[in-house]
């Protein structure tokens, strides 16, 4: 069987996946990315991994609802091109796994029309209900609300083209219609738990080369970028509470400057950390607050098996591989109350929840956890690792669901 896997930042979601289908015998994978993307990967069609190079951003020639839109229609089109050429190499795919999210799978049928479509369904945004309007800090306002429906475009293409539709989790499905969700199953991605598990030798190296163990009370914080909608301003203005309760502990703070969601603070500020360490950066302990970026994956697994108290905050939105690898690590979460979180967190159970604005109840929960002894910890870590082996295991979970759709699509296993 011939399977094409399409993310502009391949593998993406679909990493695991890919890589175990390459390894079976009768399978002949290929996956296309961007190539600004692909970060030194080969990107000749001799190898399993292809670039396309997607245009530069112009400015819109007419409504400016149309901004992204026109974006993802460019993006289609340079991954028409690119499948036109693979296509005349002699590489025709019985199957097409891809995200439909930056357009990318737009003009994919006009390529490939005999070709079964499986598109990954992350999130629809909505005017209400979810991430838009959340957070009173930043409103949003009823032009805002009325571009989600040209933004959902690429999606509803997808919608009306695929045989079938996946979603990670039940909330994330339960943002598209009633109607759309019978179509889309829920999968999650699945983790690779020989990898991702508790390790309590793990050893965790700073900057100025300090190291850190599960001997030094760590608590950790960890976003792709340090942004509103992961909570990372309700962290910040907590952690001068945090530090003068916790007076032992040290904060471990990974992720980038950038935005992935959202917009940039407003000038002078040109990120959400440095508007952020301008408001309480004179109430912080610098010797015990560690931004160390964004880390190789291996170096953020250590700080994971060393994490005390992880904490994770999220707007109503797409659920963080984040969290659900710290839990698998061991490691004891503290987050927000929030839909994505709740589906998989049970307060006291195999995790502890707080609301996603209350500092004060951030502060307290915190110094509760940290307070109580191994003894009280160590089964919730234990139930945190089994509820991500239950139901989030690469192995056991996603790859049998997968292999499952992919045969009723194709009549192939």
């Amino acid at each position: 069987m011939r399977i094409l896997f399409i993310h502009q930042n391949f593998p993406g979601q679909f990493k695991l996946l890919a890589a175990h289908l390459a390894q079976q015998p009768g399978f002949e994978v290929v996956g296309l990315g961007d190539s600004a993307n692909l970060d030194g990967r080969p990107k000749s069609f001799n190898h399993a991994v292809l670039g396309y190079a997607a245009r530069p951003r112009k400015k819109p020639l007419g409504h400016h609802y149309l901004a992204s839109f026109e974006t993802a229609i460019r993006r289609g089109q340079d991954v028409l091109r690119a499948c036109q050429q693979i296509r005349a190499k002699g590489f025709v795919p019985d199957l097409i796994v891809g995200h439909p999210a930056w357009g990318e799978l737009l003009f994919i049928k006009d390529v490939f029309p005999d070709a079964r479509l499986i598109a990954y369904f992350e999130f629809l945004y909505r005017a209400v209900g979810a991430d838009v309007g959340f957070d009173p800090e930043f409103p949003s306002t009823a032009d805002d609300r009325y571009k989600l429906r040209i933004r959902n475009s690429t999606q509803l293409h997808a919608l009306a083209e695929c045989d079938a539709g996946i979603s990670p989790t039940l909330w994330q499905r339960s943002t598209y219609s009633a109607r759309e969700q019978l179509r889309i199953r829920v999968i999650h991605e699945g983790i690779d738990l020989d990898m991702v598990r508790p390790d309590p030798a793990a050893v965790f190296r700073l900057a100025d080369e300090r190291t850190l163990t599960r001997d030094d009370r760590v608590i950790t914080f960890v976003s792709r970028q340090l942004e509103p909608y992961r909570g990372f301003h309700v962290f910040m203005r907590a952690l001068p509470e945090l530090q003068r309760a916790l007076p032992d502990a040290r904060f471990v703070i990974v992720g980038g400057d950038g935005v992935s969601y959202g917009a940039r603070p407003a000038a002078p500020y040109t990120s959400h950390r440095e508007k952020l360490l301008a408001e309480v950066g004179n109430r912080i302990d610098e010797n015990r607050t560690h931004f160390v970026g964004r880390l190789p994956y291996g170096d953020y697994l250590r700080l994971m098996q060393i994490s005390r108290l992880h904490i994770y905050l999220t707007y109503p939105f797409v659920l963080s591989w984040s969290m659900l690898e710290t839990m698998a690590c061991g490691a004891p979460v503290l987050g927000s109350a929030t839909p994505p979180v709740q589906e998989v967190i049970r307060d006291g159970e195999n995790g502890f929840l707080f609301d996603f604005f209350d500092r004060d109840q951030l502060v307290q929960r915190a110094t509760e956890i940290m307070g109580r002894p191994a003894a009280q910890i160590e089964p919730i870590r234990q139930a945190a690792r089994a509820e991500i082996e239950s139901r989030f295991s690469f192995i056991r979970n996603s790859l049998p669901a997968y292999q499952q759709l992919i045969a009723e699509l194709t009549g192939q296993v």
